[in-house]
C-alpha cells in the first residue's frame, strides 16, 4: 500500500484553493487543474492521516461517472491523462497521475444540487423533528433509511468558511440564480440521479442521495467537481439493507465510528487514525469502486 499524499506541491504553479480534499491550481485564465489528495475529513476537520489511493479513487470514479452521463449532461472535463499535461506539468507526475484532472474553467453556481431517495442523515434528523425534509413535506410514519416516495431535490448554498452547506428553500435557489436555471438544475440533478441510481442497483448498490455542483460555460450547463463519489454520495450495499435504522456505507463510517469510540471533541486539532481504520476504510472506498465501475485496478 502506497503512502497517503496530503498536499501538493508544484512548485511555481498558481494554488487557487486547498479544499478539504482537492488542490486546485491555475493554468491559465481557462484552464484549472485538480488534484485529488489522499486527505480524509470528519465532523467537518481535515483528519492528522490519510487514506491511500483516496484521491486516485475519488478520480477515477468522477471519471467513470462523467463518460456514464456524456449523453446526458456535459462537463468541464479536458484530460485526464497526465502525459498529456502541459509541458510545466511533467516534473509533478508522480503526485498527479490517476488523481487529478484538467479541466476548463467554469462560472459556477453557487448552490449544491442535492437530490434524496432515501430518508438518510440530515433528511432523517429534519424529518423526525418537522415531518419535512428541507420543507417538503412527506408522508407520516417513515422510518430512517426508508425509500422516499419519490426522489426529492433539496439545494443548499454553499458556505467557504469550512462548515456544513447551507439548505435552502428552492424559491431561494431561484433568488439566488434566477428561474430558468434553477428549474433546469433541478430537472438535470434528477434526471442524473435517476440513472446513477439504476446503474448502481445493476451492481448491488443503492445510491440513497448525492449532491452535484454545475457551472456556465459559454451559456452552457456543465456538470464539475466530482461526481457520485462515495465523498459526495451515500451508498449502500444493497443486500444488507434493512430500514429502520443507519445502513453501513462505503465510505467514511469507520473513521465516524472510531472518532465517536474515542469521544474526540470535534475541535482541532483533529486525530490522527490506527493503521487497522485507515486500511478498512481504504477497503471500503476500492470496494465501491470495484464494484461501480466493474473494473478491478485503479490503472
Amino acid at each position: 500500500m502506497q503512502k497517503a499524499l496530503l498536499q501538493t506541491d508544484l512548485g511555481s504553479l498558481p494554488l487557487t484553493a486547498r479544499g478539504k480534499v482537492r488542490d486546485i491550481y491555475a493554468l491559465s485564465d481557462e484552464q484549472l487543474l485538480f488534484v485529488a489528495t489522499d486527505r480524509i475529513s470528519a465532523f467537518d476537520h481535515v483528519l492528522g492521516s490519510g487514506i491511500p489511493d483516496k484521491g486516485r479513487i475519488l478520480t477515477q470514479l468522477s471519471l467513470f461517472w462523467f463518460d456514464f452521463l456524456r449523453d446526458t449532461v456535459s462537463n468541464h472535463l479536458i484530460t485526464a491523462d497526465a502525459a498529456k499535461f502541459p509541458g510545466n506539468l511533467q516534473p509533478y507526475l508522480g503526485q498527479l497521475e490517476g488523481r487529478s484532472m484538467l479541466v476548463r474553467r467554469a462560472q459556477m453556481f453557487p448552490v449544491e444540487c442535492v437530490v434524496r431517495g432515501y430518508l438518510s442523515g440530515s433528511g432523517w434528523k429534519d424529518y423526525q423533528h418537522t415531518g419535512a425534509v428541507c420543507g417538503i413535506k412527506l408522508p407520516e410514519g417513515l422510518r430512517e433509511s426508508d425509500r422516499l416516495p419519490e426522489p426529492i431535490f433539496t439545494p443548499a448554498a454553499k458556505i467557504n468558511t469550512g462548515g456544513h452547506d447551507e439548505n435552502i428553500s428552492f424559491e431561494t435557489m431561484v433568488a439566488t440564480v434566477g428561474e430558468l436555471h434553477a428549474e433546469a438544475l433541478r430537472n438535470l440533478t434528477l434526471e442524473i440521479y435517476e440513472k446513477a441510481t439504476k446503474h448502481a442497483a445493476s451492481k448491488g448498490v443503492i445510491l440513497a442521495d448525492t449532491k452535484f455542483e454545475f457551472g456556465l460555460i459559454d451559456g452552457e450547463i456543465i456538470l464539475a467537481d466530482e461526481v457520485l463519489t462515495p465523498d459526495s454520495s451515500r451508498y449502500w450495499p444493497a443486500e444488507t439493507y434493512n430500514p429502520g435504522g443507519a445502513q453501513p456505507s462505503f465510505d467514511k463510517q469507520y473513521v465516524r465510528d472510531y472518532l465517536e469510540s474515542i469521544r474526540w471533541n470535534k475541535q482541532a486539532p483533529a486525530p490522527a487514525l490506527p493503521d487497522e481504520v485507515v486500511a478498512r476504510t481504504r477497503e471500503k472506498y476500492l470496494e465501491a469502486f470495484h464494484l461501480i465501475t466493474g473494473r478491478t485496478s485503479l490503472t
